[in-house]
């Protein structure tokens, strides 16, 4: 558990480095990668990049959402297909959309527990591969004959027997991916919608801040604020991918807001204000500060503290966010006023605007965080000041250790002291995390 400001750990790890794949849409130039391909290659260049001498590395630490059947440990498999030490053990955990974050926490407090000195953490996620899911009608029907004692012996009663199960046959197709939550039935999108009616967000809200996620990712990617985060990604057909590929520059209000809704005829969710699904990978250089200081390199961030949370999916789902951010400035000792940065996963538009509202809310403070007062407003100048999820895309494992990327190069490079992050997730989960700036 992370600890408070006053209580801090005798062995604190640091934010060395991160390096990510170009953010594409589902099904382009990445469908031929796998999420193991995609993670290879951040890992590698985050490799390259440091130059880290392999033998120093300890572990991976990985996050995914969409993890395969054949080799779900993909932080291994990772470390196997680039020939790292045998040593170097791994291990993948998944937290829906707060995966990424959830490994790289994970790392930090295998550091400062002194269970390890330099830890790889991130996540990836291939939308474009996600398996189809063979109905659990044909796995009960075909498994015992195929993997049970008496396989290979089947006889043509017995095949008969399968066959009569196996009807209709519209009940044994594969089944297509949808982001569905399991308890309630309902898309992701159809929830934000309810948030949106539920806090009074508006489709012009939306579309605002849709348009400036867009305008201020292509900022940073034409000031080349992203080259040293970036690194390019080769496909199996020869062809160099450089930079995001989803965000638009040149979109504006008026241009969003012809868009239909997706989720609801009447309602305000479009594409243009929800994120994309999107494949990528994103990983983390962490270290104990005498391993760094050893080793030569120059920190740039730390974690203060960090809070995971779950609330009632029937409720608002992605409302996870005005739970655990409060938490975590809490555990650090920080209020909101203190931070110089806040950056919030943007799942849709409508899902950030009604955490700031909650946030902003006595009523929601009394009512849910047992608070006199409300956390406070947040400044749109310091939130998501390089765009987000809407603009970026959102590969679920990696979005977290993107984040972790940009906060911990902007606190470094600005001399801003502490940063906010804020993740919502499927499953009614919530995540944040308080970063200090390592220099100071």
């Amino acid at each position: 558990m992370p600890v408070s400001k006053q209580d801090q750990p005798k062995q604190r790890a640091v934010i060395v480095s991160g390096v990510r794949t170009p953010f594409v849409k589902a099904f382009a130039e990445y469908l031929p990668l796998d999420t193991i391909a995609l993670g290879g290659a951040a890992v590698s260049a985050l490799l390259k990049r440091t130059e880290l001498p392999r033998r120093e590395l300890d572990s991976i630490v990985w996050g995914g959402v969409i993890l395969p059947s054949a080799a779900p440990n993909v932080g291994r498999e990772i470390a196997l297909d680039l020939g790292l030490p045998p040593s170097v053990e791994a291990m993948t955990c998944t937290r829906a959309c707060a995966s990424g974050l959830q490994a790289i926490t994970l790392a930090v407090a295998a550091i400062e527990r002194g269970e390890a000195d330099v830890v790889i953490a991130g996540g990836s996620d291939s939308t474009s591969n996600a398996e189809l899911k063979i109905p659990q009608k044909l796995v009960r029907a075909l498994g015992p004959m195929m993997m049970g004692p008496n396989k290979g012996k089947a006889t043509p009663r017995d095949m008969l027997g399968v066959l009569s199960q196996l009807m209709p046959i519209t009940e044994i197709m594969p089944r297509i991916p949808r982001i569905v939550e399991r308890t309630t039935g309902e898309l992701m999108g159809e929830s934000a919608e309810k948030m949106a009616v539920r806090n009074e967000i508006s489709r012009q809200a939306q579309d605002e801040f849709a348009a400036r996620s867009h305008h201020r990712a292509a900022e940073a990617i034409a000031s080349g604020r992203f080259r040293d985060e970036i690194a390019p990604v080769e496909t199996p057909s020869g062809k160099w991918v450089h930079q995001d590929t989803i965000v638009r520059g040149d979109t504006s209000v008026e241009k969003l807001a012809k868009l239909r809704p997706v989720f609801s005829k009447t309602g305000s969710l479009t594409a243009g204000n929800s994120s994309s699904l999107t494949d990528g990978a994103a990983a983390v250089l962490l270290m104990s500060e005498a391993k760094a200081k050893a080793l030569g390199y120059t920190p740039l961030a730390r974690f203060a503290s960090w809070s995971y949370v779950g609330c009632d999916p029937a409720d608002q789902l992605l409302m996870g966010p005005a739970l655990a951010m409060p938490q975590a400035l809490a555990r650090a000792g920080y209020e909101l006023s203190d931070m110089e940065l806040v950056d919030m996963h943007e799942a849709f538009a409508a899902q950030v605007l009604s955490v700031l509202s909650m946030l902003a809310s006595t009523n929601f403070a009394n009512a849910r965080l047992g608070r006199d007062k409300a956390v406070g407003e947040i400044d749109p100048a310091i939130l998501n000041v390089h765009g987000g999820s809407v603009a970026l895309g959102h590969p679920f494992g990696a979005t977290g250790a993107r984040m972790v990327t940009t906060v911990a190069n902007e606190l470094h490079s600005t001399g801003k002291a502490f940063a906010l992050l804020g993740v919502c997730a499927a499953g009614g989960l919530g995540a944040a995390a308080v970063l200090e700036n390592a220099g100071l």
